[in-house]
């Protein structure tokens, strides 16, 4: 019987260890070689400091800054680890809400989003980026139509010109990958930080 099992075991030890050790660590090492930034998790520094990856969003809430999408994922509650709580772009907890377009909930959050957002820019309509999550939670980017739509409050909060402040909209707008696949889009964190480069100290 032992005759029998040895070349299963051989085989299962073999595979595992080219499967599950030399192919994960080749990989990383090319990818390492080849493309380290994106190998080390595409993350963008300030002034030698990580302040956030290209690949995964962050929440910015005061009025000086773009804002992305809003993020569905949820954390352990620190009063209670029974239960869970908001964390928006939580990476550990890559998520949607699941809430269907029949979820009384979502819909009465979106329709709150929406009367925030006309009452900050009752000029334009409202992207629908700006009011919806995506799929995983995590979506870094926003459509070039919901940067523009905060455009005017940024400004007034930066007491920047909006002119200023839609060209560099415009210069962060990342077209389509080789012109085909994708939507264009604006990195939220990118936008941001060319924000600060600009504005007075």
């Amino acid at each position: 019987m032992l005759r029998e099992i040895r070349p299963a075991i051989v085989l299962l030890l073999g595979l595992t260890a080219i499967t599950g050790l030399g192919y994960p660590l080749a990989m990383t090492g090319i990818a390492g070689a080849i493309m380290p930034s994106q190998a080390q998790g595409s993350l963008i520094e300030r002034d030698g400091k990580v302040v956030g990856s290209s690949l995964i969003g962050q929440e910015f809430k005061g009025e000086e800054y773009f804002h992305g999408r809003p993020s569905a994922t949820l954390g352990p509650d620190p009063q209670d680890s029974t239960k869970t709580v908001p964390q928006p772009y939580n990476a550990i907890n890559s998520m949607g809400s699941n809430l269907g377009p029949t979820s009384k909930a979502l819909i009465d959050r979106v329709k709150e989003d929406v009367e925030k957002l006309k009452a900050e820019n009752p000029s334009m309509p409202v992207p629908i980026d700006l009011v919806t999550t995506s799929g995983s939670g995590l979506d870094p980017n926003i459509s070039p139509e919901g940067a523009l739509f905060q455009v005017p409050r940024v400004a007034k909060a930066r007491k920047l010109p909006e002119d200023r402040v839609r060209q560099l909209v415009t210069e962060k707008i990342e077209g389509r990958f080789g012109g085909l696949l994708g939507e264009p889009r604006v990195n939220v964190l990118a936008l941001n930080l060319a924000l600060d480069a600009a504005s007075p100290k």
